[in-house]
């Protein structure tokens, strides 16, 4: 048997948050937090609200706060000494919506004000597609890949200080994502959108944001790339 202490708090309850415990059977349960949530809410609490989806580490549906450290319910195994139980919170510094979950509204919002997607003047030259070199391509490697669960952007002490200001570790991974993209035309308009004293330069490579990060990207790299092109006037 283990136990999983877990942040409760309801608004329409009015009542301030507590952490609620319960106790599993480990040997009737799968080996992920998220078999533990699950089990929780299908055996003893059906009022537990969390979110999840693909269950695979691809949509990052289920980040949330695990034994102090941010990550995906769904990859984190559940520690198997029963003498220590295990604690669950929604991600920090974020307002809570309900138990583990959290508006993400914010977030999304500074996404979009990065534009991410790309942007060409002209068609491509067959009509058919924008190709790139196999250099190119590979340039975007460690970046593509974030799956916006935002792990690493609720970890980082300066996002916490100004997320109404600072893009964040996530945002401006993406942001570096279009700026390296050799099919994008608008290289120089998303280097001067990002040159601002809280947007970009609020980053002081604490590096939170690659310690927690579920798809062992890094986020300060490419901060540190976007500001190094600013600087040089080119993308490096």
């Amino acid at each position: 048997m283990r136990e999983f202490a877990i942040y409760r708090w309801n608004p329409d309850l009015g009542e301030k948050p507590t952490y609620q415990t319960y106790k599993i059977d480990l040997n009737s349960c799968g080996p992920m937090m998220l078999d533990a949530l699950f089990k929780i809410k299908d055996e003893q609490d059906p009022t537990l609200a969390f979110r999840r989806s693909c269950r695979e580490g691809i949509c990052g549906s289920c980040a949330m706060n695990i034994n102090g450290t941010n990550g995906l319910a769904c990859l984190t195994k559940i520690e198997r000494d029963p003498k220590v139980a295990s604690k669950v919170a929604p991600l920090p510094h974020m307002f809570v919506v309900k138990d583990l979950v959290v508006d993400m509204a914010n977030f999304y919002a500074q996404y979009k004000s990065i534009k991410p997607y790309m942007q060409a003047s002209k068609p491509p030259p067959d009509g058919r597609e924008y190709r790139q070199t196999k250099e190119d391509r590979a340039k975007l490697d460690g970046l593509y890949e974030c799956i916006l669960c935002a792990c690493c952007s609720t970890s980082c002490p300066s996002y916490w200080w100004n997320e109404d200001k600072y893009l964040g570790p996530a945002v401006l991974l993406q942001a570096y994502r279009w700026i390296v993209d050799s099919r994008d035309d608008i290289t120089a308009e998303r280097l001067a959108h990002l040159d601002d004293a809280y947007k970009l330069y609020r980053c002081h490579t604490i590096m939170n944001c690659a310690k927690v990060c579920p798809k062992g990207l890094n986020p300060g790299k490419a901060i540190a790339k976007t500001k190094q092109s600013i600087h040089a006037g080119h993308v490096v």
